[in-house]
């Protein structure tokens, strides 16, 4: 007896929410680490400069973007994994050698004073926490293998009570560390870092009998070119995604106002990015519930549901009494600025739905066995956002509005460019489509 939509959906629900917990529960550590950074020398400038280090550190280390579902692929035994780890770790060492070049001063003055344009009040803060962070950025590193192997034995709930763990250390931390005057952006940075370490530990604990019941491969292992040209691809999409980020700062930043307006647009975007971050899960229920043919609707349905609800969730925030104790009282943002703020999050509205749609194509393109169709969806994405971008900023638009009509607009012409790439891909499961339980970057 064929199951009814109602029952399917119920089914795809259970299988999302913890999924979304996970990832929006990984984003949600940066808010709260923002008080802590807003409440230092420089106010909410340092919450700007931050996230300003903060894109440019997960562009470096957009790697991690596709190295999931690469070990989902190869490191099934005990051989792949091992070479798996050894591409991953390695991969790692060298992000941070990059990074720790791009913090000399020179150079650090170069990418955020010159081809960013941030004002010195921001540039600062940027140039310190890009430093401070190269520690937390080998750490998400160090934790992908261990996340690799639970999701391939299935053990979802596990890594999620690293994650869990993660946020709770987090929040525990950002108000002993305000309270005791550990305030500033580079407080900021080790608040953020210690709980991930925390997760690394959880993550090879819960791991360990996983990678004890790993057997030897019964065909040769693959090699390290194997697998970073499998990688390579999917990563490739990723920066495209991540550079769009910096992109996007340095439009803001040339808009009227930055050094009011960037405050307050990356406030709101922190409370819509773990929303946003749960919607690219939705690539996990494609593959783990794959459709039966492209123009199978339950998904995409789904999709659209779960999108629309995630947008709505931030706007809690923007009520009266709860905007207050939020963006005044705990992310030290001036009183007079409420009312900009409201906008800025009401603008950014359809930023999770846009981000499912373009999250459904992307496990179609998955599923079908076509990673260049999300590379020429990603190059849409990038393309758009840029092109609204300028004529945005040409006819004098704001920057919270620049920032969440390029990045809504790039993940509906991302999407419309997978689907139309893929109206002629012959369909085929992929191998890992029963086993893959996230696909995304995880941070």
């Amino acid at each position: 007896m064929a199951k009814s939509p109602k029952s399917g959906n119920w089914k795809l629900t259970r299988f999302f929410v913890p999924l979304a917990i996970q990832a929006s529960s990984q984003a949600l550590t940066y808010p709260l680490v923002a008080m802590v950074a807003s409440r230092g020398t420089g106010g909410p400038l340092n919450l700007a400069g931050l996230a300003q280090s903060n894109t440019v550190m997960f562009f470096l280390g957009m790697f991690t973007f596709s190295l999931v579902t690469t070990g989902m692929v190869f490191a099934k035994s005990r051989d792949g994994y091992q070479k798996f780890s050894q591409i991953t770790i390695a991969t790692g060492l060298g992000v941070i050698a990059i990074q720790a070049i791009l913090c000399i001063p020179q150079l650090s003055h170069m990418l955020f004073g010159k081809i960013i344009g941030l004002p010195p009040s921001i540039e600062s803060p940027a140039k310190i926490t890009l430093l401070i962070c190269i520690p937390i950025q080998f750490l998400f590193f160090l934790r992908i293998p261990y996340f690799v192997v639970m999701y391939n034995g299935k053990a979802v709930a596990k890594a999620s009570l690293a994650t869990i763990a993660r946020i709770i250390v987090t929040a525990m931390l950002a108000p002993l560390f305000c309270s005791i005057g550990f305030i500033g952006p580079i407080w900021a940075i080790v608040c953020l870092t210690v709980p991930v370490a925390i997760e690394v530990i959880m993550s090879r604990v819960f791991a360990g009998p996983f990678l004890k019941a790993l057997k030897p491969s019964k065909e040769a292992p693959p090699s390290a070119r194997e697998i970073f040209m499998f990688n390579l691809p999917l990563s490739i999409g990723g920066y495209l995604l991540s550079v769009s980020a910096v992109i996007m700062g340095a439009f803001i930043a040339r808009a009227p106002e930055p050094e009011r307006i960037m405050p307050v647009y990356y406030l709101a975007l922190g409370l819509v990015s773990p929303v946003a971050h749960a919607a690219t899960r939705i690539q996990t229920i494609v593959l783990v519930f794959p459709p039966k043919s492209i123009r199978d609707r339950l998904i995409l349905q789904f999709s659209l549901s779960a999108g629309a609800v995630l947008g709505i969730l931030p706007l809690i925030f923007i009520l009266p009494g709860l905007v207050e104790l939020y963006y005044v009282t705990l992310q030290n943002l001036d009183i007079a600025d409420i009312g900009l703020v409201r906008t800025t999050a009401l603008s950014l509205i359809f930023l999770p739905l846009s981000v499912a749609i373009r999250a459904h194509s992307e496990g179609l393109a998955a599923w079908l066995k076509k990673p260049i169709s999300v590379m020429l969806g990603h190059s849409m994405f990038l393309g758009t956002m840029i092109i609204s971008g300028f004529v945005l900023l040409f006819f004098g638009a704001p920057g919270y509005l620049i920032g969440a009509v390029g990045l809504t607009l790039g993940s509906l012409a991302s999407s419309a460019t997978m689907r139309v790439a893929l109206r002629w891909a012959k369909e085929k499961a992929i191998p890992v489509g029963q086993t893959t339980t996230s696909v995304g970057q995880i941070r």
